[in-house]
């Protein structure tokens, strides 16, 4: 999504962490990657105006040093049955659709959409 994302995230049982020390440290890595990839890109024509944004932000935010780039909230629903979790991920396939930004659910290259029917995703997802 252009604004937004939606994961579905999962703990084992004998976790040391919680689901929000994850989104924390989600948050973290990807603003702290993103910011220096918007800082570094010569293209960027919009990079001064998103810079000043994410620097008003934080400054409005006392848990961030200089820039704030993600919302502090989430909107964490529990999938508890397998129904719920079905929906939860019909639903994230769906949303680019919905939203015009693709004709097909697994044309969006940041989904896994084209892993569930069949294809292969444009965007190899990396996790660091």
């Amino acid at each position: 999504m252009t604004n937004h994302v939606h994961l579905i995230v999962s703990l084992s049982e004998n976790a040391s962490h919680t689901l929000s020390d994850v989104m924390r440290d989600m948050k973290k890595f990807t603003a702290m990657h993103l910011i220096k990839s918007i800082k570094e890109n010569p293209q960027e024509s919009r990079k001064g105006w998103m810079m000043s944004m994410f620097e008003k932000a934080g400054r409005q935010n006392s848990n961030n040093t200089v820039y704030q780039f993600w919302q502090q909230d989430n909107h964490p629903v529990q999938l508890k049955d397998e129904n719920r979790f079905s929906r939860a991920l019909e639903y994230i396939h769906n949303n680019p659709l919905a939203s015009g930004i693709v004709r097909r659910a697994e044309d969006f290259p940041w989904s896994s959409a084209a892993d569930y029917c069949g294809g292969k995703r444009a965007v190899d997802v990396v996790i660091y």
